[in-house]
């Protein structure tokens, strides 16, 4: 209780110092809280938003579909039949079925994929329904990207060709009824959503599919010759790059929180310079070295409690206010190829604060310890006679 006691008084002693010491540690600490909350509330607006409009739950896949190499789409479809049709009738599971193809909006050519789902399902928010209500004899929708892109608006039409399973090339026109609104550029970018009936009878692959996206996971339950994937699998990619994001931004508060320490530092250094016969007296009265070190400690870990109390005064109407407004995000974060929303609503997590305040506790008193090492080899007599060692 008296380390604590004359730590504080020699702190509110060192006057302009000891407040632009704190100042910079509270900007760090405040710093630290808006990167972390703006990642995590990033990672957690674009996993909903990602299993909400494309995942679902996880997906079966035909053995031979990569979602990431377009020469096997061709050749990825399989028959719906046994157990997993009667997982589509129960609505569990709602296949797609994927092939490429070439559009041909105002004279002009477009490589896209044409994708088949069902318009009465539920599973994923994509307003299939409009693919239902409609009399045209081959409705499509598409994304704002695609609309963007194409030149194209409700009401048009354009025309596709495609291969069917055999190799033979067809070509029909397509009429646009509905163009969606998703954060999710992965079911948008150069693709059109047609009814699967349709999408099956115009490719000869009657009653199948290429995968199946479920709405609940089936981790033990038997789906083959279909391979599943969880959800971990489908967004390890999207998890990578937010570790990397964080890594990127650790350097950023890294540095503040660096500038902030050497001023601790510098400024135990000097005062146990300028305070040997205040240490010598302190010495004298009966105090050992070891409650001598701790005060000095004390009074340069207290910079942290002082910071932590100056970064709630401002940081909390400010980050509240984040939390609240959203982090407006500029329009070319479209081209990420990644789920990212018009405005970040910042996640504030009990245990990532109460992390970054360890951070900056722990690592205040790190850097006030060291330098007061330096009293534990000090003779009394000579410090109260002020020399120099």
């Amino acid at each position: 209780m008296l380390s604590m006691q004359l730590a504080f008084r020699n702190l509110i002693g060192a006057g302009l110092r000891t407040w632009l010491n704190v100042t910079v540690l509270s900007f760090a600490f405040v710093v630290i809280v808006f990167y972390n909350g703006m990642l995590d509330g990033w990672n957690m607006q674009a996993i909903n938003d990602t299993r909400d409009w494309e995942i679902g739950k996880g997906q079966l896949w035909h053995a031979s579909y990569d979602r990431y190499d377009p020469f096997t789409i061709q050749d990825s479809h399989g028959g719906i039949s046994g157990h997993i049709r009667s997982m589509v009738a129960a609505g569990r599971v709602t296949p797609i079925l994927i092939t490429q193809a070439s559009a041909y909006p105002a004279g002009r050519m477009l490589n896209v994929v044409i994708k088949g789902i069902d318009p009465d399902q539920r599973i994923l928010e994509l307003p299939t329904q409009s693919l239902a209500q409609t009399t045209n004899e081959l409705p499509a929708i598409i994304g704002k990207r695609m609309a963007s892109r194409a030149h194209l608006k409700k009401g048009d039409q354009v025309l596709i060709r495609w291969r069917d399973k055999n190799g033979t090339f067809d070509a029909r026109e397509i009429t646009i009824v509905s163009i969606f609104d998703s954060n999710v550029p992965t079911i948008d970018n150069g693709q059109f959503w047609i009814p699967l009936a349709k999408m099956q009878q115009m490719t000869g692959m009657t009653n199948e599919a290429t995968l199946l996206v479920s709405r609940e996971p089936l981790n033990n339950e038997a789906v083959e010759p279909w391979i599943y994937k969880d959800e971990k699998y489908l967004l390890k990619e999207f998890g990578e790059i937010m570790q990397q994001k964080k890594g990127s931004n650790k350097i950023i508060y890294g540095l503040l929180l660096s500038i902030a320490l050497l001023g601790i530092f510098d400024s135990q250094v000097l005062s146990i310079f300028r305070r040997q016969k205040e240490i010598g007296t302190y010495i004298a009265l009966g105090m050992t070295r070891s409650q001598v070190l701790k005060v000095f400690t004390v009074e340069g870990s207290a910079h942290s409690i002082l910071a932590l109390g100056l970064g709630a005064l401002y940081g909390i109407p400010v980050l509240a206010y984040l939390h609240q407004r959203g982090i407006p995000m500029p329009k070319s974060a479209d081209d990420a190829g990644i789920a990212i929303s018009e405005s970040i609503i910042p996640l504030y997590s009990f245990g990532m604060v109460l992390s970054t305040i360890l951070l900056v506790v722990i690592s205040s008193t790190i850097v006030s310890y060291l330098p007061a090492r330096k009293i534990s080899r000090m003779n009394p007599t000579d410090a109260l006679k002020g020399k120099i060692q």
